[in-house]
């Protein structure tokens, strides 16, 4: 029998926990690690919660975790409850799928103002992420700057932007959900260094801006170039290109407005003592299409900052990393000693859900390729023992279904969940 731990229990984890059920069959036992009581990871904190057919997929993630040879232990943190060194003599292997949960600082003067947040913290907070509850964002401003161009940043400007009934079937949390109903603010600025052509939103995504209740997307014609140019995009760009130019034909007036900054390289926020406009440099493409400054400024009003350009991977003790990339050092999935990474925790912040799904299946094959013959590890038995002497509690997948039931019998009327979002509340849930 082979033991293999699974360092975080999100898509890229569970993929790989499937991947190694059919390479390895009945022959391999697998623990899903994670340091919350809850399993998902980004499918349960980082999808918007106004996208449930999005989470849909965590029913394909539970039947593995309700299959055979599978379990889950949660509220266990590697590094701090059990070390690096402890899962490698446990396990045969170890996979770490830990994604990248942090912030990549803005890096200007200024980004550490209050009002300044970054977008793991924000969606963490209208999606009840146990760290993030308590983030308290100023929403009693006029206006706010989203700091991307991407789908973090198309997210983050459609839940600011929305009325209390357009979230009716979503799973925001109250607290959240409570404060943007109260919510001053009437103008967002997307700032992004590029222009349209160069745009990380998917078309389905960009496409809801324009069916927005009481909120109007607002794109200048003069950032695009000439419409012949969209042939040269593939598709899926080119659909998003045509929604923006069908945002910058739009009319008429709503009580908020989106607005889509294009060429604006963010050089300072500044305030007294508190985020109050941001500085921005025009910018133009160079021949290679990078952006460089122009050294025309303007300021854009901003009480609230939230910048979503890019996460990092939290480094852990005993597995070596690579600060540049902000993940773990690797060679194709491969660590070295019986350590191996996968998802954003290998690549990097790049990719969707089910990008993870291949790069599971490659690192399972390396794996089983590396096993051999033999097996005479401990794996959850020997886990099992260390957290007990450690005192842990750890919390069971029936446990998490427990949590589940009580957090869908307190929702709201019409949506599916009302989530707990703090930790000791989500260990009182399992009744026991």
């Amino acid at each position: 029998m082979r033991h293999v731990a699974i360092v975080g229990s999100g898509p890229a984890g569970y993929y790989s926990a499937e991947a190694l059920q059919k390479s390895l069959g009945e022959g391999v036992r697998i623990d899903m690690i994670d340091r919350l009581p809850v399993p998902y990871g980004l499918i349960r904190f980082g999808v918007a919660p106004d996208h449930q057919s999005i989470k849909a997929v965590s029913r394909r993630y539970e039947k593995v975790a309700l299959s055979p040879g599978v379990r889950f232990v949660g509220n266990v943190t590697v590094g701090r409850d059990v070390s690096v060194a402890e899962l490698a003599d446990l396990y045969d292997a170890v996979i770490f799928a830990t994604g990248a949960p942090d912030d990549r600082p803005i890096g200007i003067p200024g980004d550490d103002l209050p009002g300044v947040v970054g977008s793991a913290a924000f969606v963490g907070w209208y999606n009840g992420h146990p760290e993030f509850a308590g983030l308290d964002p100023p929403l009693d401003v006029a206006s706010a700057a989203v700091i991307g161009n991407g789908n973090v940043a198309l997210d983050v400007a459609r839940i600011l932007s929305k009325t209390p009934a357009e979230f009716v079937g979503s799973d925001i949390v109250s607290h959240a959900f409570e404060a943007l109903g109260n919510s001053a603010i009437r103008d967002i600025h997307l700032l992004g260094r590029r222009g349209p052509h160069q745009i990380q939103m998917t078309p389905k995504e960009l496409g809801e801006l324009g069916h927005l209740e009481d909120s109007l997307p607002k794109v200048d014609l003069a950032d695009f170039p000439p419409e012949a140019e969209d042939s040269a995009l593939d598709p899926g760009q080119r659909k998003s290109v045509t929604h923006l130019r069908e945002f910058a034909r739009l009319e008429g007036e709503k009580r908020k407005t989106i607005h889509f900054d294009f060429f604006a390289r963010p050089l300072a926020i500044e305030g007294d003592g508190k985020a109050e406009r941001v500085i921005v440099e025009r910018t133009r493409l160079d021949g290679d299409g990078r952006a460089v400054g122009t050294g025309e400024t303007y300021s854009v009003h901003a009480g609230l900052v939230v910048s979503c350009i890019g996460y990092k991977t939290p480094p852990i003790e005993g597995v070596p990393f690579d600060e540049q990339g902000g993940r773990f050092a690797n060679q194709s999935g491969v660590i070295g000693g019986g350590l191996y990474c996968v998802g954003w925790a290998r690549r990097g912040p790049t990719g969707t859900i089910g990008t993870n799904r291949p790069d599971g299946y490659e690192v399972a094959e390396k794996i089983a390729a590396d096993f051999g013959e033999g097996g005479s590890t401990q794996g959850g038995a020997g886990l099992d023992r260390l957290l007990e002497e450690r005192g842990v509690d750890v919390v069971s997948f029936d446990d998490w279904r427990r949590i589940e039931e009580a957090e869908a019998a307190r929702a709201r009327p019409g949506n599916p969940r009302e989530k707990f979002v703090a930790i000791e509340e989500m260990l009182l849930a399992r009744g026991r």
